[in-house]
């Protein structure tokens, strides 16, 4: 296997905890999305969605986080990232992807640059911008999690799975831009438990080998 990824991308970085959890280290290539990378060859060729991560298996190339996260889960089971019963693994594929479709595509780099180069958003616009939807986001899966018996340690019993993969980088995300995170206890609760595992750790953008200050 091979992973194309960037440091700081949350949809990489979910697939980097994913791989951790399932004791997978494949090899890793570096797509700078700041600098385009992803849209010259010889990526570009490999992927025309110009987005990572995208996994390289025996020849074929997967896409999509969720897609290559699910992937995982199938061909390497243990630990399983889905529980077993079908009303909890569509519990927790909705809160996965409530991170993955509500949350990350407004605001994806992509988005951002659009924003402000070809729409003429100030930087304080665009991070507002931001702000704006991870509150959104965030407000939602806190009563989401708060409200439901089956929230243990992580967002669904005692171990880790599918919505803690995609919850602890939008946190991250969050962080990063300074977003105020005092109205979700249930989120930074859980987001805790995760990164003192290891696998949650070691797959943070600034243990990455193309890491940046």
């Amino acid at each position: 296997m091979k992973l194309y990824g960037y440091f700081r991308s949350s949809a990489a970085y979910r697939v980097r905890v994913a791989l951790n959890l399932k004791g997978l280290k494949p090899e890793q290539a570096f797509i700078h999305l700041r600098r385009g990378e992803q849209k010259a060859a010889p990526y570009a060729d490999l992927n025309p969605e110009h987005l990572v991560p995208a996994l390289e298996v025996g020849g074929r190339l997967l896409t999509q986080s969720m897609a290559i996260i699910e992937y995982l889960d199938e061909t390497h089971p243990a630990p399983p990232l889905l529980p077993a019963d079908p009303l909890d693994r569509a519990r927790v594929r909705a809160l996965a992807l409530a991170v993955a479709c509500d949350i990350h595509p407004l605001n994806n780099l992509r988005v951002l640059q659009h924003l402000k180069s070809a729409l003429g958003h100030s930087q304080e616009e665009v991070d507002g911008w931001y702000r704006h939807w991870i509150a959104v986001g965030l407000t939602a899966l806190e009563a989401q999690l708060a409200g439901d018996a089956r929230t243990g340690r992580f967002c669904h019993g005692d171990e880790p799975g599918l919505a803690d993969v995609f919850l602890v980088p939008q946190m991250a995300n969050a962080r990063r831009l300074d977003c105020p995170l005092e109205a979700y206890p249930t989120l930074t609760r859980i987001e805790a438990a995760c990164q003192a595992l290891p696998a949650f750790a070691e797959a943070a953008p600034a243990r990455q080998p193309d890491a940046e200050a």
